[in-house]
């Protein structure tokens, strides 16, 4: 397995992804950017992971060019050079590391926090010009200040707790924190246009959405208090260039701090660059020797462990699977494959919608991996080797199949069950319930239909409905006989005495089509379907 490192990361990740069995490591990292570039794509149709910082470009070109590539790792949080969508259609998971750089970028915000109260780097430049501008260089304190944080991620929970010990009240904008946990951090958590109207201190902390995209605009800035102090080390974009220029020159801004920007570098006649009021980074939130270090290592450890052993955590267009994860659904993810498979094979119409349903234990495990299991197992026959548990969720979407999943806990004859319906065009619907049995975690489907079975879902299952008559079995062991085709096993089920009944043979090898129409020409067979599922 190749893993390209396209920009430079810690020596010690470098060596940890060289000290792995079965890894090449190539660096082209030292190469000026252009020629990276090339290189990139020349080595792309080979690895099966890359690793970047924020030079390098994953394209869709790139994604194209890669057949073999499971895994794309960001060395660092924000992932704009990274086309999300061409690698989640290619069944590429990108991941970052959001934990790395977490302390770094804390105390950068709270560097420039420091500075927009006190005009140090102003004075700095004051004294190396040989001035002494003592009385022109006033600042003010941060005791007793309200600090507003947008977004309290790992982030802007570390600024919150510093702002703390320097005796400064906090007010929290979040969507998604709970009262418990602002309760738990001493943060009062308000609406957003409540924390425009208290704060004296505005910092941002959240990644750049449509919906965050200059969510601090000229409005904004119109209820915020006079003489606020705003800062940015999150990403660009969040706030709005021109309308901070604007409340900088009236003064409704008094000082801002920024590290990230709308177009980065900015142009060199911007004109925050030369704003007096202002102090600029260039994107420096993760320099620090500790941060590029913990996320050198952090991002070849989880290349390497996605690559391997399937291992996702900090995934950008999937839920993570970490080890813990795994090894709890794991065994199950090949019974949902193969059932997804199955019921898909065995529709005889065109299907509009899924229906999958967990009963029992398996409702406290991680429904989501389970279902992109099913999914992917579904569509392996319709998108061939390009579905994965990254894309299968994006491409059953694209075919407009419906996706229904739910849960139980009532009582079944088996700890857990895993039910896949499929509802066809038709009106009809086929169905299957799998489970996992003995010591081994053997996968076995044990209803097809609601009929009761036991299965092996392994190699060429013919199933065959028919009416409850003498002679059948015999027929079908003549016929599959005559084919050179062995019986491996079989699998009866009627629903009443001469009603109708289920017969699942498993076949050593495919039956030809000549033997199948032989099948169906027998009278009392109603339906005759031959599944092959991977072993």
């Amino acid at each position: 397995m190749k893993i390209l490192v396209a920009d430079k990361i810690s020596s010690t990740g470098v060596d940890f992804l060289k000290s792995q069995d079965g890894f090449e490591v190539i660096e082209i990292f030292d190469l000026p950017k252009d020629e990276r570039a090339v290189k990139l794509m020349e080595h792309a149709p080979e690895m099966s992971g890359i690793i970047v910082r924020s030079d390098s470009r994953i394209t869709k070109e790139v994604l194209e060019n890669a057949p073999k590539l499971k895994a794309v790792g960001r060395a660092g949080v924000g992932v704009d050079n990274i086309d999300i969508p061409a690698a989640t259609d290619h069944g590429v998971v990108v991941m970052n590391t959001p934990g790395g750089n977490t302390i770094a970028t804390a105390e950068l915000t709270f560097t420039h926090m420091l500075c927009g109260a006190r005009p140090v780097p102003q004075a700095a430049a004051s004294m190396a010009a040989g001035r002494w501008d003592r009385k022109v260089l006033g600042g003010s304190e941060l005791l007793n200040k309200t600090l507003g944080v947008c977004g309290m991620g790992r982030i802007g929970a570390e600024v919150a707790k510093r702002a703390k010990v320097f005796g400064m009240s906090i007010v929290a904008y979040d969507p998604f924190l709970t009262e418990a946990r602002a309760e738990a951090m001493g943060i009062e958590q308000v609406e957003l246009e409540t924390l425009f109207e208290l704060s004296d201190y505005i910092t941002v902390h959240m990644p750049l959405t449509d919906q965050t995209k200059y969510m601090i605009d000229e409005a904004a800035f119109a209820k915020m208090k006079a003489g606020v102090r705003i800062f940015n080390c999150a990403r660009g974009g969040i706030i709005k260039e021109s309308a901070l220029l604007e409340a900088l020159n009236s003064g409704k801004v008094a000082t801002a701090g920024l590290d990230v920007y709308e177009s980065e570098p900015p142009a060199e006649d911007h004109p925050l660059r030369s704003h007096p009021k202002v102090n600029l980074t260039p994107h420096l939130g993760a320099s620090t020797q500790e941060a590029q270090e913990s996320v050198g290592i952090e991002i070849a450890e989880a290349i390497a462990d996605a690559v391997r052993d399937g291992e996702i955590r900090n995934a950008i267009n999937m839920p993570a699977l970490d080890a813990t994860t795994l090894g709890k659904v794991g065994p199950y993810l090949d019974l949902c494959s193969k059932l997804g498979t199955f019921v898909q094979q065995l529709a005889l119409d065109k299907i509009e919608s899924v229906k999958i349903t967990y009963l029992g234990k398996i409702v406290d495990l991680d429904a989501n991996s389970l279902t992109r299991g099913v999914l992917k197992g579904f569509l392996q026959n319709i998108s061939g080797s390009n579905v994965n548990f990254v894309n299968a969720m994006v491409l059953i979407e694209r075919l407009g199949i419906g996706v229904e999943v739910s849960s139980s806990n009532a009582e079944t004859d088996y700890t857990e069950l895993i039910r896949v319906e499929a509802k066809c065009s038709n009106g009809e619907s086929v169905s299957a319930e799998g489970t996992l049995m003995g010591k081994g975690n053997t996968p076995r489907i044990v209803t097809i239909n609601d009929r009761e079975v036991e299965v092996d879902p392994c190699g060429y299952l013919l199933i065959i409905a028919n009416s409850d008559e003498l002679g059948i079995v015999g027929q079908l062991g003549s016929i599959i006989g005559k084919a050179g085709v062995n019986i491996a096993s079989m699998s009866l089920s009627r629903n009443e005495v001469g009603g109708i009944a289920l017969n699942v043979a498993g076949l050593d090898s495919a039956l030809d089509d000549a033997a199948m129409k032989e099948i169906l020409s027998v009278n009392a067979i109603t339906q005759a379907k031959l599944v092959h599922l991977e072993c």
